[in-house]
């Protein structure tokens, strides 16, 4: 099999997380380099995960001839001159949601896929999770006939900072840009109209950050099906990762995953385990599986499974939400 040699931009949690995932996947990927300008330990990172060149500057890497792919976990509003930068230098491009904030901006990068016959590959991660993986084989293989209604819960432990908020791009761009991906995934029907219903619920800082904490979206496919996705930034059980779909001829549905699906019964009540934490928990298996993805792209010289597109497509749904919650109305979506 061959290895595919790969530099990594962006050091911070995402980055580190990918480095530990690629590093047990050494039959499929070498780690040549990592970059980031604000890390102060890619020293430690060398020598724990025997990486051959640490940088501060990216365009190291993209310069690096020896280098057949990238890795982009920068910062956002980096993520589309880096895509097109390392197009342009024939490299193979993993880059971590969203490709950009500007629907203009995707279009560039995608330009530049296509005129250097690059692959590039969005990190939507839960395409790869073994249970939405089931459930969207089954709608595929008509075990539930025509779809008629796709639901989607994703609700997060507790709320980031004030600060992240600032900069994530808000709710839409932010969290709930991995469902709008997820519906496509299930529904293989584009997103055609878009209402939202959303608010502060949760926590007075995210307000003051100009952002909600909580949103119910409506959904119109192209294929006639309807679809909600409900989002909230603190659920105080745990993180909330489910999918319901119905058909014409029945319904599948996705539960959480938990650490064990025993349940004690006493006189006490009934006691189950705990949800997992946070989606470093619950998709550690995706996270390493969309790497696989990537890898076998490569080598069958093929579009990635999740690519340009579905990354331009996410941020297309997200822009209509913006607005659908802003102008309190329907807004429909142009393919």
């Amino acid at each position: 099999m061959k290895k595919v040699k790969i530099g990594i931009i962006g050091a911070g949690r995402i980055g580190r997380f990918h480095i530990e995932n690629i590093s047990q996947l050494d039959e499929m990927f070498e780690i040549v380099a990592v970059a980031d300008a604000f890390s102060t330990d890619l020293e430690s990172l060398k020598a724990r995960y025997h990486i051959k060149n640490i940088y501060k500057d990216y365009q190291e890497i993209i310069n690096d001839t020896d280098i057949d792919a990238v890795l982009i976990c920068s910062p956002t509003d980096t993520h589309a001159q880096i895509a097109i930068e390392a197009a342009n230098a024939k490299k193979q491009i993993f880059l971590e949601k969203p490709i950009d904030h500007d629907i203009d901006r995707i279009k560039e990068v995608i330009k530049a896929v296509e005129q250097n016959n690059v692959k590039l590959q969005v990190g939507f991660n839960r395409r790869f999770d073994h249970n939405f993986k089931t459930i969207q084989h089954q709608i595929a293989d008509n075990k539930i006939g025509k779809l008629q209604i796709v639901k989607v819960t994703s609700r997060d432990p507790e709320p980031p900072s004030a600060d992240y908020i600032k900069s994530s791009g808000g709710l839409f761009m932010d969290m709930s840009i991995h469902d709008f991906d997820m519906v496509r995934y299930l529904a293989q029907s584009e997103v055609v109209s878009v209402e939202v219903f959303g608010g502060n619920l949760v926590n007075d800082e995210i307000k003051e950050a100009e952002d909600i904490d909580t949103a119910v979206i409506n959904l119109r496919f192209e294929s006639g099906a309807l679809g909600q996705i409900d989002n909230c930034r603190a659920a105080v059980y745990g993180y909330d990762q489910r999918a319901e779909v119905l058909g014409s001829k029945g319904q599948v549905i996705a539960y959480n995953d938990q650490k064990s699906n025993t349940e004690l019964y006493t006189a006490k009540g009934v006691e189950k385990e705990v949800l997992p934490h946070f989606f470093l928990d619950r998709y550690k298996d995706a996270y390493r599986d969309e790497f696989k993805e990537f890898h076998q792209a490569i080598l069958e010289d093929r579009k990635p499974s999740v690519n340009e597109v579905d990354g331009l497509r996410a941020v297309e749904i997200a822009k209509a939400c913006q607005i659908s919650f802003k102008e309190h109305k329907e807004v429909k979506i142009k393919n």
